[in-house]
C-alpha cells in the first residue's frame, strides 16, 4: 500500500509541475501584449503611453526575463500569490477567483452529482427492461445529441422568456444585496435553477448510456455466467453486475468534478452566471495573463486532487485493485 501511494504521488507532483509549466506557458506564446490592450482604452499620448506602459510592466512583472518570470510564477504558486488581474486592477487574482468559485460549485457539482446518481440507475433499469430500454433510455440519445449551446438558449427563452416561470440571467436580483436572509437564498435558488437544469439534462444521457451497455456487458461475461452457474439468483447476479459496471463510471465522475473547478463557460455565459466559467471567457477576451493563470492552477489541482482521492476509493471498493497491488509486492 505504502510503495503504491508513493508512487502515486510522485506521478502526481510530476504532473503537477507539468501542468504549472504549460499553465505558464501558454499565456506567453499567446498573441498580442496585455498592457497595450489595456492602455488602448484610454487617450494618451506617447509620452504618457511610454509612462504607463514602463509602470505596468514592473507592476506586473513583465519587464524582466522570462526565466525570471517562471521563477517568480513558481514562488507565486507556492506562496498562494497569483498576482494582480491586469483587467480588474488592482483586484488580486486570488480574489476574484475565490469570489466566482462559490457560484461554480454551487452549480455545477449538484447537477453532475445528481445526473450520475439518477443516470446510473436510469441505465442499470434498462439494461434489464425492455420497455425501459426502448421509452426512456432514447430520450438519453436525443439528450446527448443535442448541441449544448443550443439547449442553453432554449431553456431560458421557454422558462424564463416565455412562461415567465424563471429569471434568464444572473445569479441574484439586481435589487438586492448578497446576505444570508430568506430573502436573498431564495433569489439565489431562482436564479440558480435554469442553468443547474441545462447541465443536469446534459449530462443525465451520458451516464444513462454508459452504465446500460457496461451492465448488459457485466451480465453477459463469464463471471455472471459462473455465478449463475453456481446457483446465485438473478437478483445477486444483477447486483455483481452492477457494483463492477460502477466502477468506469466512477472514475468519469472524478474527472468531471475535479474539470468542475473550471465551470461551464457556455452555461454562463448564456445565464450571465458569474462563476468560474464566466471569468475565464473574461480573461480571454481582455488578454489577462494572470487571471487566466490562476483559474487554470486551481483546475489542475482540483483535477489531481479528485484523481488521487479516486485512487483511494478504487483501494477500499475494488478488491482487483487490492489484490494487484498483493500481486506486485510479492
Amino acid at each position: 500500500m505504502r510503495r503504491y501511494l508513493v508512487r502515486k504521488l510522485i506521478t502526481y507532483v510530476l504532473a503537477f509541475f507539468v501542468g504549472v509549466t504549460i499553465d505558464w506557458g501558454i499565456p506567453h506564446l499567446m498573441p498580442g501584449d496585455p498592457i497595450q490592450g489595456l492602455l488602448s482604452k484610454f487617450d494618451l499620448d506617447s509620452a504618457s503611453y511610454a509612462a504607463l506602459y514602463k509602470s505596468f510592466a514592473q507592476s506586473f512583472g513583465l519587464n524582466v526575463p522570462l526565466w525570471q518570470q517562471y521563477l517568480d510564477f513558481w514562488k507565486g504558486v507556492l506562496t498562494g500569490n497569483m498576482g494582480i488581474s491586469i483587467s480588474d486592477a488592482p483586484a488580486k487574482v486570488t480574489t476574484l477567483v475565490f469570489g466566482a468559485m462559490p457560484y461554480t460549485l454551487a452549480l455545477l457539482v449538484p447537477a453532475v452529482v445528481l445526473s450520475y446518481v439518477v443516470g446510473n440507475r436510469l441505465g442499470a433499469a434498462a439494461a434489464r427492461r425492455k420497455l425501459l430500454d426502448n421509452t426512456v433510455l432514447p430520450l438519453g440519445y436525443i439528450f446527448q445529441a443535442i448541441p449544448y449551446p443550443w439547449l442553453a438558449l432554449v431553456v431560458p427563452y421557454l422558462l424564463g422568456v416565455v412562461w415567465h416561470v424563471f429569471p434568464t440571467a444572473g445569479a441574484y436580483s439586481e435589487t438586492l444585496l448578497p446576505a444570508w436572509n430568506w430573502t436573498f437564498i431564495a433569489s439565489l435558488l431562482d436564479h440558480w435553477f435554469l442553468p443547474f437544469l441545462t447541465v443536469f439534462l446534459v449530462s443525465l444521457g451520458g451516464w444513462a448510456i454508459g452504465m446500460r451497455n457496461l451492465v448488459i456487458y457485466e451480465l453477459e461475461n463469464d463471471a455472471s455466467r459462473y455465478l449463475r452457474a453456481l446457483g446465485a439468483s438473478e437478483r445477486v447476479v444483477r447486483r455483481y453486475a452492477y457494483r463492477s459496471a460502477s466502477l468506469p463510471q466512477l472514475s468519469g465522475l472524478a474527472l468531471q468534478l475535479g474539470v468542475v473547478i473550471g465551470g461551464n463557460i457556455v452555461t454562463e455565459i448564456a445565464f450571465d452566471y458569474p462563476g468560474l466559467g464566466h471569468l475565464i471567457f473574461s480573461a480571454i477576451t481582455s488578454q489577462d495573463y494572470f487571471l487566466l493563470q490562476g483559474i487554470f492552477i486551481f483546475i489542475v489541482l482540483a483535477v489531481l486532487v479528485a484523481n488521487f482521492v479516486i485512487d483511494l476509493v478504487f483501494i477500499t471498493v475494488d478488491p482487483r485493485t487490492r489484490l494487484s497491488m498483493q500481486g506486485a509486492a510479492a
